[in-house]
């Protein structure tokens, strides 16, 4: 029975990570600008982000998240502004930057942080795991709140896998995709709108 609940788990979370949002695009985003490190980096900053949401659903954040409707709220508007921010700032991205050697690369631990926010300051994925997690506890488990605990470092460490590889195969095209500024720009900008548009949706997103 226990096996099963980790297969179960195990298939229901990378079904999850595999899905496209905001943590993916900036990985790709930062893969295409500076190549697989950075990426990769960035992806390690979203799994350490989660490691924090598993520590604060351990103690039950989680559910002042879900009674709180102004923490929740300005949670919201945080992880709404920094998305706008990064996005609009990919949109800004000039067709002369764009040369192996004009491009501006961002400090690794900038990156790190950037993932690490992005993660963090979505109120969602709190709740998200509030909700999900517990549904992977045996009713047998003799510790069901370290179990918890458990399950959440398990999906955050299977996010880096799945967003390491991500990482890599879009670093991969990082220099092909540099020595073509017009695939790039379309490359930076459309990422850019889908940062933007998943930010006005965090914004206004009710729960």
């Amino acid at each position: 029975m226990v096996e099963a609940f980790w297969v179960l788990f195990g298939i229901a979370s990378l079904a999850l990570i595999a899905l496209p949002g905001q943590d993916m695009i900036l990985v790709m985003s930062r893969s295409i600008a500076q190549g697989a490190k950075a990426g990769v980096v960035t992806a390690a900053g979203v799994s350490v982000g989660l490691v924090g949401h598993t520590v604060l659903a351990t103690v039950g954040l989680g559910v002042i998240l879900r009674t709180s409707e102004w923490l929740f709220l300005g949670l919201k508007l945080v992880g709404a502004a920094y998305l706008l921010y990064l996005g609009v700032g990919l949109l800004r991205t000039k067709r002369g930057g764009l040369t192996m050697e004009a491009t501006e690369s961002r400090p690794l631990g900038r990156l790190f942080l950037d993932g690490a926010f992005s993660n963090l300051s979505n109120p969602k994925i709190a709740v998200f795991y509030f909700a999900f997690l517990p549904q992977f506890v045996s009713p047998s488990a003799q510790h069901p709140t370290l179990t918890v605990f458990v399950l959440g470092l398990a999906f955050a460490g299977m996010t880096f896998l799945v967003k390491a590889l991500v990482a890599m195969f879009s670093g991969a095209l990082s220099a092909w995709l540099r020595f073509r500024p017009d695939v790039l720009i379309w490359v930076y900008r459309s990422s850019g709108a889908i940062l933007v548009g998943l930010g006005v949706r965090l914004a206004f997103e009710r729960r």
